[in-house]
């Protein structure tokens, strides 16, 4: 009668077969899950793009989906909709794993004093892009955002594009590369200060749209928030940091269009 007991020893033994120990995707389990979790986001905002160019007049060629892809509504739209494609593709690998979610991509409130360090060292750094920006004499905002920027207000949404920036950008890049790719490569050979620079180039290298001095910019930024997540083991902290950023680029840019 002791195995019917779900308190005995002899019931969870033979019972250890329903659940597996919770782990963790090490290096190449990260990595290729990274690359499903990648696909999942293209997948998500593409669809955005696709029913755009079914939409419009025309042929549907890549001269059309081209054209879409400027747009300031597609571009928010698609970034919204690549949001919950990478939530669930990141819950369908850590629910292998074994790990709670939560767990898994450090998903913490952080102190209102962690979260003002974070802020202020964010503001140190953009400073000094902003500086180096000047000294060369180039453009402290990418025209990447002045033309999207243009484009969504014209199309009045204007509003979309700062949950999309605000919001959405910074809760699925952080939850994938701060939370997954971090999480994952930090317990590997690479150490915390491997995979902080790993997923801080995985992360830049999701904004193409930009020239390589704001390459150099967002890798910067990627590094500060890699350390913010590591120090306070926080993903939570990056995202609002992260936000925050977007949010300030927002309201440069709008700054910047209205002056002209």
């Amino acid at each position: 009668m002791d195995s019917l007991d779900p308190e005995s020893p002899a019931a969870f033994a033979s019972h250890a077969w329903v659940r597996r120990p919770p782990r963790i995707w090490k290096f190449w389990g990260t990595a290729l899950w990274g690359l499903v979790v990648f696909g999942a986001m293209f997948a998500g905002q593409m669809a955005v793009v696709a029913w755009f160019v079914l939409r419009q007049e025309g042929p549907a060629d890549i001269a059309a989906a081209v054209h879409v892809l400027g747009g300031g509504l597609t571009i928010s739209l698609s970034v919204i909709t690549g949001l919950p494609a990478v939530l669930g593709a990141l819950w369908i690998a850590i629910r292998l794993s074994g790990t709670p979610f939560a767990d898994y991509l450090a998903l913490r409130w952080a102190s209102w004093k962690n979260i003002a360090v974070g802020i202020g060292s964010l503001a140190l750094l953009v400073l000094g892009w902003e500086l180096l920006s000047r000294a060369v004499g180039r453009e402290s905002t990418p025209e990447f955002m002045m033309d999207v920027l243009k484009s969504a207000r014209a199309d009045g949404a204007l509003w979309l594009l700062v949950i999309a920036f605000c919001v959405a950008a910074p809760v699925s890049e952080e939850f994938f590369s701060r939370g997954f790719l971090y999480r994952g490569w930090s317990e590997t050979f690479l150490g915390r200060w491997g995979a902080i620079v790993l997923s801080s180039a995985v992360w830049t290298a999701l904004h193409l749209q930009y020239d390589w001095f704001f390459f150099g910019e967002v890798f910067s930024i990627g590094l500060l928030l890699g350390y913010l997540r590591s120090r306070y083991q926080s993903t939570w902290l990056t995202v609002i940091v992260h936000g925050l950023n977007n949010l300030a680029a927002v309201v440069q840019t709008l700054v910047l269009v209205a002056s002209n």
